[in-house]
């Protein structure tokens, strides 16, 4: 898999280029403390490792093309406070490569010099271009490794064009392999068992962190981690979309708004399912909920290959403004604004909001979240429905069918599996 993608990746450089991704290094916490390593995911899309202080160069010459993997060597004292890295074979076996194409990271100035260098011709010519990760994804973000690197380099090597290769991984990345497709469903059956768990024990006067720790103990279970952090917002936390306290005790005849995922060998899922804390929905929640469910189910019997962006997002939205003027609850298009503010879903795969321009049309293999939601502040109530759908020409496929979200479903599951 991981040598497919590459050859992705080269076929859109440029001829005499080399590409290079950085896997990343744990960032500094507190005093010696640093928080826990993650790696690079389009480092990993390309190669499978996820040890930090790790290269991988992709050349391209005029008629052939090499890749050169880069780790840290074994070293057997740090190995006894740190556990054992990778040796070069299990690295080249995980990444795809010969063994000899995996090297030491003290030498990769070496071998930069020895390809960079204006003179320099071998097998893949005079390299002219150098491709780095370089997108940003916030104005105040300090530079990544890869920015910094590829200043670095451009000072020793001027001659050389340097170029941003995060589009083009980034479009690969949209368009799920059956490999993909099958370690988001794996997520996705965690999710559902865990949720679940979850139903089994919700009642009132709970507290949303005993809701959050509830879900967390399925997860540890299986040996997976959250792919983001829980949101359990109860009453009128549900109306704030990123609301992580969960500190919050849960009242008589409250829903309460999940939003959780998991991670599976880096692949996520990410679900949202709204419940009633007594184990039955009120008369008005029931039916703003299924005005929300009504949004869901449509858009995903409605999308397929070849929609837009925007056009998917108008198709739920249009359906929210129906439903809340049904109810009486809006009399103005316009007025939806208040109670619905973000958008219908999002890619997704190795990240949460997963890499892919949404300004071109929906692929066929990308994986969406579909997420529409109302959240109605003066009712204290929150309400969004998510789930994770494979787009294809046709019919899209629901990869979390399987997670009930029918309000009579709902409510018989929790009547019969309470604890």
């Amino acid at each position: 898999m991981f040598k497919e993608n590459r050859n992705n990746y080269l076929k859109e450089l440029k001829e005499q280029s080399i590409s290079i991704f950085y896997s990343g290094r744990a960032q500094h916490k507190s005093a010696d403390q640093k928080f826990p390593f993650v790696v690079n995911r389009n480092f990993f899309y390309l190669t499978g490792i996820e040890q930090q202080e790790s290269v991988v160069l992709l050349i391209k010459g005029n008629q052939t093309t090499k890749t050169l993997l880069f780790i840290e060597k074994q070293d057997p004292l740090k190995a006894l406070w740190d556990g054992e890295t990778l040796s070069f074979k299990e690295a080249a076996n995980i990444a795809g490569l010969e063994e000899n194409e995996c090297l030491d990271i003290a030498t990769l100035d070496t071998y930069l010099a020895q390809y960079l260098g204006h003179t320099r011709r071998s097998l893949y010519g005079t390299i002219e271009n150098l491709y780095f990760d370089l997108e940003r994804h916030g104005l105040n973000e300090p530079k990544s490794i890869s920015e910094q690197e590829a200043n670095r380099i451009k000072d020793l090597y001027p001659h050389l064009a340097i170029y941003n290769g995060y589009p083009i991984v980034s479009e690969l990345r949209k368009v799920k392999s059956e490999f993909e497709v099958n370690q988001i469903k794996k997520a996705i059956s965690i999710t559902k068992d865990a949720l679940e768990g979850v139903m089994q024990k919700l009642k009132p006067g709970k507290y949303e962190y005993q809701v959050e720790a509830d879900y967390d103990y399925t997860l540890s279970y299986n040996n997976v981690k959250p792919s983001f952090d829980t949101i359990a917002a109860a009453g009128k936390n549900a109306t704030v979309l990123h609301y992580v306290d969960n500190d919050y005790k849960i009242g008589d005849n409250e829903l309460i708004l999940l939003d959780l995922g998991v991670s599976y060998q880096n692949y996520c899922s990410d679900i949202s399912r709204t419940y009633p804390a007594s184990g039955k929905y009120t008369e008005q929640q029931k039916q703003i909920y299924e005005i929300v469910l009504e949004a869901n189910k449509k858009t995903i019997e409605w999308v397929k290959a070849g929609h837009t962006y925007k056009e998917f997002n108008d198709y739920g939205r249009n359906i929210l403004i129906a439903g809340m003027k049904r109810l009486g609850l809006i009399k103005e298009d316009s007025e939806i604004n208040k109670y619905y503010y973000h958008s219908l879903g999002h890619y997704l795969g190795l990240d949460v909001h997963d890499v892919g321009n949404t300004t071109k049309v929906i692929p066929a293999g990308a994986i969406l979240t579909v997420e529409p939601g109302l959240y109605i502040a003066e009712l204290g109530i929150g309400i969004r429905i998510e789930d994770n759908i494979l787009i294809t020409e046709g019919k899209a496929i629901n990869l979390s069918k399987d997670l009930i979200k029918e309000v009579s479903d709902i409510e018989a599951y929790m009547a019969k599996n309470k604890k």
